[in-house]
């Protein structure tokens, strides 16, 4: 115990000459007298009876003359250190308990007196206190082997059984574990079979979304390969022809282009044998918008207008006729378009500032065979980058140039004579009107007048069409770019197999359509073509 340990270690520091020290003293102070005493009481010494100084015909006990032999007694550290502290007399601990609540036998109070009486006096404290513990503990240590022999004897039995309990446990956590195996696998097989099932509805839908498709793909497949064969020529004449071939009449193209697909053929550049440019560049859906916004049902103008969507120089139009003007207002009016006139007057300038700023389309209307300098910068795009924006000058003013920002020009004059200089900076374009574009304007001006209600039909039958013509070129677009962006089996991508049924649903339904429309638009050209002499 802690306190017995530091006891201990006090008195192996006592020196011989701390207890001559205390033998030493005459008339020692009352801390060294009773822990003396207290010393006396446990090494069983007698007092030795002298009279009462205040009363001398009694005797009292005096320890200090017994304790000055005692501290004489050269074995005396031995005792203490050897001490039978285990068997100490009950009447020794009784005669020693008084002392241990006197004020002189504090260890504080002791140690101020002595050094060595403080160290009897924590050997006696300890003592003292060994004493109670092992009156105390003896018994319950009696109680503590008994109680770990019965322990021992369970816990052997325990351990018995534990190990019984460990062999059940272990066959039922075999028996756990193949179960937990077969549900995974049942789990498994489950999801399998579901994963089946899914895949045979999706391939339903699909064969049954695609299956019809195949003879015409099949189709587009085999002329896609012809078109890529002769791309290299048929874009080349594509290019000579918007280059070059604007400002001439139809029988001019015509004649020039058959003479550039042979000259092609004769240096072996694979090209279409009839070169079409609305074959090559076309959109039909972009083109039946176009007639719809009055374009002329012809092919001289249907291929102006391609070249104009397609060239880099702003259009130049030479229409004296008027179509192209027409055309262009109808077709941008939902752009807010801004018609200009150069000879008349007004913020002209202003105006071509706001519609570049902002992206409005721009038709220059009434140009002569010059141009005026101040379209210069648009007509040669002279576009910089200033703070990391487009930018163009126009006159003394910078104007961060829009993207969406489109300029037309026309001019009513039926044979102009423009410079090489003019020529170079724009794309000309001969919009004069043919005997088909007239003959196509004409009937439909003489079927209004006489059936109106058939006009009315076929008006809306080309709108119609063409309305079911985009909305079938959005749904094959949509179909051809889920299938090549599918990635894996196409049958685990659900998403893919929805889009398809549900577009292809909605194709079948608008085909439908598309063919009453052409049936029934069908039967009103059979009754406009009674007309047609009218029109001629």
């Amino acid at each position: 115990m802690p306190m017995l340990e530091s006891a201990l270690t006090a008195l192996n520091t006592l020196t011989k000459a701390d207890i001559t020290e205390v033998r030493s003293m005459k008339n020692p102070p009352a801390p060294v007298k009773v822990t003396m005493e207290a010393v006396c009481q446990l090494l069983n010494v007698k007092p030795k009876k002298v009279n009462d100084p205040a009363n001398p015909t009694k005797k009292m006990d005096d320890y200090w003359g017994p304790s000055q032999a005692l501290l004489g007694d050269t074995t005396f550290m031995t005792q203490l250190q050897e001490y039978d502290k285990d068997n100490i007399s009950p009447a020794y601990i009784q005669a020693v308990r008084p002392y241990l609540d006197k004020p002189e036998f504090q260890s504080d109070t002791v140690k101020k007196a002595s050094k060595a009486a403080y160290g009897l006096c924590c050997w006696v404290r300890a003592m003292e206190a060994y004493d109670k513990v092992a009156k105390v503990v003896a018994p319950k240590k009696a109680k503590l082997q008994q109680a770990e022999g019965e322990y021992y004897t369970l816990m052997e039995g325990l351990a018995a059984k534990k190990a019984e309990l460990g062999a059940v446990v272990a066959a039922l956590q075999a028996l756990n574990d193949k179960l937990a195996s077969m549900q995974a696998r049942r789990q498994q097989l489950e999801e399998e079979v579901a994963l089946c099932k899914t895949k045979l509805e999706r391939a339903t839908k699909l064969i049954g979304g695609l299956g019809g498709e195949k003879t015409r793909w099949s189709e587009v497949a085999k002329k896609l390969a012809a078109d890529y064969t002769n791309l290299t020529g048929d874009v080349l004449l594509s290019a000579g022809f918007i280059a070059y071939l604007g400002p001439y009449t139809a029988a001019y193209r015509e004649r020039a282009v058959g003479q550039w697909v042979e000259r092609c053929r004769s240096v072996s550049i694979p090209c279409s044998e009839h070169f079409k440019l609305v074959t090559v560049l076309g959109q039909p859906v972009t083109i039946r918008s176009w007639l719809l916004d009055g374009l002329p049902n012809d092919s001289l103008s249907i291929d102006n207008a391609i070249v104009i969507s397609k060239a880099r120089r702003w259009p130049l139009m030479i229409d004296p006729q008027g179509q192209a003007n027409k055309w262009i207002k109808t077709m941008e009016k939902k752009n807010q378009l801004e018609v200009v006139k150069l000879s008349g007057g007004g913020d002209i300038i202003r105006q071509l500032e706001n519609a570049v700023q902002f992206g409005f389309p721009v038709l220059i209307e009434d140009i002569g065979e010059e141009l005026d300098p101040i379209l210069e910068p648009l007509l040669l795009k002279a576009i910089f980058k200033q703070g990391g924006v487009n930018c163009i000058r126009l006159g003394d003013s910078t104007l961060e140039y829009s993207s969406s920002f489109r300029l037309y020009m026309t001019t009513k004059l039926r044979s102009p004579h423009y410079l090489p200089e003019v020529s170079v900076k724009v794309t000309l374009l001969n919009f004069g009107i043919t005997r088909e574009g007239l003959e196509d304007q004409l009937l439909g001006i003489v079927v209004a007048q006489e059936r109106p209600e058939l006009e009315e039909e076929k008006a809306r039958l080309v709108l119609a069409g063409a309305e079911n013509a985009r909305q079938l070129k959005e749904i094959e677009d949509k179909i051809i770019a889920v299938l090549s962006s599918s990635e894996g089996n196409i049958l685990e991508d659900e998403t893919a197999i929805d889009v398809i049924s549900s577009s292809k649903a909605l194709s079948n339904e608008i085909g439908h359509k598309q063919q009453v429309a052409e049936r029934t638009e069908k039967k009103i050209d059979e009754a406009r073509a009674g007309y047609k002499p009218v029109a001629q």
